[in-house]
């Protein structure tokens, strides 16, 4: 059986594009003689569509679709991921399905059986799950029919029906299609492929897996759908993070790739620039304001909105105070060179000086401290949010990982912004990415990448001030976040017990700023946001 595999980016809700788009890439699989086209799970009304879920004319709108896409389903046959409604009074409202389309009509709905419901997943809020297995049949081909999460099967304890792979096989299925929306991360596509590989040789069969590509603002889909023979072999891998199509004998011979994988810094590069490209995008968005400080964050957030939106598309706003150096203006105006981005400076100290003014009475007999260099954080983010304002700019955040974890951020000023575009890449990983970014030609000035990190809101700042040197603060960080390990489990791993603490309760500390910080763009296993979701009132240990 010749088999299209459509990966494409959808709009959630926005039924007349992706209707468009989905049509035409079944028309393109019948002239390219294929006899069935596989597309992504919930690719009817898009994914991730949170509450419009629970919105009777956005469900309507989805069933319509269904209806107007199996229409062009004459002489091809069509797997598509939608919901479908729960006609059983009892469970949920609705089901995740993998929905079959062939001669114009809906031959086969397959209920999803797993339903995730740990970091960004949240199905148990929607979906009932399915409680039984069965292969159906499509073009002679005996088709085990899954819905993503279905296949990983190292936590069976919310399955209804068990290892469901080993059910499947009982039927003696000539075929496993699975459509998914699997989101990415820069430790997940190993894992995938593991994932998909086992089903293989558990079922003995080949296997078509279709994922999503796009971004739906903090979450990015990385595409890469896969197709393997019937030993685990890779037949067709579609590219990463961009919409691609392909038609294939599943039953041939998989060649062996000797291509190189891309690094896990590529990757991560790859994946900001689609999620920037697509929340401008989608929000019906085109210009974009950022305060670069000379500092690396900014510089890194600069230069990926200059190759995701055109550098025409972007605004630098310097802002100097007295306590900036000669060399981080310089730093900036090179930066803006070397990208050709457009640039305004906006001196804040006269700003400041008013402020200590205003405030000099009501702050009698006590020294100045953190409060005016919030101050100054709070002028410079007043100013870019002026701009925005004016000239419909959307406003960029440019913190890091590992500021939002500790807290070094200022609410209101330096963590303003509608996106963090690198609010879930450590400073370690900054730094790789800045060379990442040079490594044609320099578009980020070498002396903002080697040069002490400084915030400059007093004489001679230095983050070393405040915080222990970034390798090790990344690595403590990574055991209590990602790895969800608790501030023994990571003294006990050989770090020093007075600073682990002390890091575990500023990451603690910090979490109501984190509660107001802007959407960030998911590139790691956990990312702050819907993946990790913490009381912002409690006594930690």
């Amino acid at each position: 059986m010749k088999i299209a595999l459509a990966q494409l980016n959808y709009h959630i809700g926005n039924f007349t594009a992706n209707n468009e788009k989905i049509i035409n890439h079944i028309t393109r699989a019948k002239a390219d003689g294929a006899d069935l086209i596989v597309f992504a799970e919930l690719a009817i009304g898009g994914y991730p569509a949170k509450d419009l879920l629970r919105n009777a004319q956005f469900i309507q709108r989805c069933t319509d679709s269904l209806h107007e896409i199996a229409q062009a389903c004459q002489g091809i046959s069509c797997v598509i991921g939608s919901p479908v409604v729960n006609t059983d009074p009892e469970g949920k409202p609705l089901y995740n399905a993998a929905v079959l389309l062939a001669e114009g009509q809906i031959q086969h709905i397959y209920k999803k059986s797993l339903l995730p419901d740990y970091d960004v997943f949240n199905e148990y809020r929607y979906f009932e799950p399915n409680r039984s297995a069965a292969c159906v049949e499509i073009n002679g081909e005996k088709v085990a029919l899954t819905v993503c999460e279905d296949l990983w099967d190292d936590d069976l304890s919310n399955s209804y029906v068990g290892d469901l792979v080993a059910e499947l096989r009982l039927e003696n299925p000539t075929l496993i299609i699975n459509v998914a929306a699997s989101p990415f991360s820069y430790t997940h596509f190993e894992n995938r492929i593991n994932v998909l590989k086992r089903s293989v040789i558990k079922a003995g069969c080949p296997l078509v897996y279709v994922n999503q590509i796009g971004a739906h603002t903090d979450i990015i889909f990385d595409g890469r759908s896969l197709a393997l023979d019937r030993n685990g072999n890779i037949l067709s891998e579609l590219k990463g993070f961009s919409e691609d199509y392909t038609v294939l004998d599943i039953h041939a011979k998989a060649s062996v790739s000797t291509e190189r994988k891309p690094s896990e810094i590529a990757l991560i590069h790859q994946a900001l620039l689609l999620g920037i490209r697509d929340y401008f995008q989608k929000s019906g968005f085109k210009k974009a304001v950022l305060g670069l400080s000379g500092g690396l964050d900014s510089a890194i957030v600069a230069a990926l909105a200059c190759e995701a939106l055109g550098a025409e598309n972007v605004l630098a706003v310097l802002m100097p105070s007295k306590y900036s150096s000669e060399h981080s203006v310089k730093d900036a105006l090179d930066l803006v060179a070397n990208t050709g981005c457009a640039h305004q400076i906006v001196p804040i100290e006269d700003i400041a000086k008013a402020f200590d003014q205003t405030l000099s009475e009501v702050f009698t007999g006590r020294a100045p401290d953190l409060t005016e260099e919030n101050i100054q954080a709070r002028i410079r983010g007043t100013v870019l949010m002026a701009l925005s304002n004016k000239f419909g700019h959307i406003l960029l955040n440019t913190s890091n990982k590992s500021e939002a974890a500790v807290g070094y951020g200022t609410l209101y000023g330096d963590m303003a912004g509608s996106l963090s575009v690198i609010g879930d890449v450590y400073k370690t990983q900054a730094y790789a990415l800045a060379r990442y970014i040079n490594r044609e030609r320099e578009v980020i000035p070498l002396n903002t990448i080697v040069k002490p990190p400084s915030a400059e809101l007093r004489p001679d700042q230095k983050d070393s001030d405040s915080l222990p040197p970034y390798d090790i603060l990344d690595s403590i960080l990574y055991q209590l976040i990602e790895l969800e390990k608790s501030a023994t489990e990571v003294v006990q791993s050989g770090f020093d017990e007075i600073l682990v603490n002390r890091i575990a309760k500023l990451l603690h500390n910090a979490e109501f700023k984190r509660f107001q910080a802007p959407p960030i763009l998911r590139v790691s296993p956990k990312a702050f946001g819907s993946g990790r979701i913490m009381p912002l009132v409690a006594k930690y240990f």
